[in-house]
Formats: C-alpha cells, structure tokens, sequence
C-alpha cells in the first residue's frame, strides 16, 4: 500500500519552527525544547523565545486549528526551563568545562566566553537570571556553573527566578499581544516572522562582539 501523502506531511517538522513545533506536540512540545534548550549543550539552537512568544499568541487565536491553553503553556514552560538548567548544571559539575572546551562549534564558544564574562561581571545571581534572556548563553550558563562549583542551593535559587521570569514573562508578552489586537490570526504569519528575527538579533550581536574580541586580541 502507497503511503499517505496527508500522514507523511502530518509527521513532517520543522524543530526550528515554533508554530510547526506547536502544531505538531501543542504544550507538551515546550516542555521538551525548553528542556533540551537549557539543559543539553546540543539544544542551543532551539528557538525558546520565539517558542514561548507564539505560544502566547496561540493561547488567544487559533493558526491551522492550533489553539492552546494558557495554564497548560505556562505549566509545561515552567517544568521544561527549571528542570533543563538544573540537569544541565549537574553536567557542569561532571565535567562540562571540559566539555565545552573540545567543542568546536563557534555558537557555543561564543556562548562560553560571553557565559564566563556575564558570571565574572555580575556575579552568580545577576549573571543566572540575566543568561535567560539571552540565546545560547542560556544553554552554556548552567553547566558553566557548575564547572566553576556555584553553590548548588544558590544556583538552584536564581534558575528558579530567571526561569519564572523568562518562560512567564514572554509567554504572556505573547498572549497580552494576543487579546489586545483584535482578528490577530490575521497577522499571525508576519508577526511569528518578526519574532524569529526579533530572537535571533541577540545571537547575532553575541558573535559580531565576538569577532570583535579575537581581532582586538590578534
């Protein structure tokens, strides 16, 4: 028998993609990629904001017949970025300095670099919670902590904070758009493409500064 072309399209997605990853899984999915995106080192090109952003939206309109609830997003977001940072801070104290130092990926040593820098500069609160909101270095900060032997219950305290306020934070940034726009399926299309470029700004400008750095040090 022929396979269907509807089933095969159905199981098609696109990880980068935070509609296809919504469509596809719904709210368990955000558990998932915040999980991986803050606890693994291989998730730190997953699209957390844009994830938690549109799932917002999702929560007030509907694209494709997807249609979210709000306590469900916040539920799942909530559980995938505090259990995520603390799993990866376990590797960090088994071993993820080293790690991180056979990589040969530029995201992730840009991402170390600019992890050690913001732990160096603002100490371990300020430096835990800050990390959320920056792509990359959200993945690499949390076993950078442990590699340096942040105190655990210190650490534990300020991912729960910075996690609170990041996947709470933008997920009703996303929803308070949502409600306050009328007929916003309408647009949904451009503003979940503004989002990703939005995200990826910060990512950017890491590796430009980056650059800069190794050419002031040549």
């Amino acid at each position: 028998m022929a396979p269907d072309p509807s089933g095969v399209h159905q199981l098609a997605v696109n990880i980068l993609d935070a509609n296809s990853l919504l469509a596809a899984f719904g709210a368990l999915g955000i558990a998932v990629v915040l999980f991986a995106e803050t606890g693994l080192l291989v998730g730190f090109f997953l699209p957390g904001d844009s994830l938690l952003f549109t799932a917002g939206l999702l929560c007030t309109t509907s694209k494709d017949g997807v249609h979210l609830n709000l306590g469900s997003v916040l539920a799942c977001a909530i559980v995938g970025a505090l259990l995520g940072a603390q799993v990866g801070f376990m590797i960090g104290q088994k071993g993820g300095k080293a790690l991180l130092g056979r990589t040969k990926n530029k995201h992730l040593l840009a991402g170390s670099e600019r992890a050690e820098e913001i732990l160096a500069k603002y100490g371990y609160a300020k430096a835990i919670v800050l990390a959320r909101f920056i792509p990359v270095v959200r993945t690499v900060l949390n076993p950078m902590a442990g590699a340096l032997s942040v105190p655990v219950k210190k650490f534990t305290l300020w991912q729960v904070v910075g996690g609170l306020l990041w996947t709470v934070g933008v997920t009703m940034a996303g929803y308070a758009l949502g409600s306050s726009i009328p007929n916003i399926d309408k647009y949904l299309l451009p503003i979940i493409g503004l989002i990703v470029v939005v995200s990826l700004i910060p990512i950017g400008l890491e590796l430009l500064r980056s650059r800069k750095s190794s050419a002031s040090a040549e």
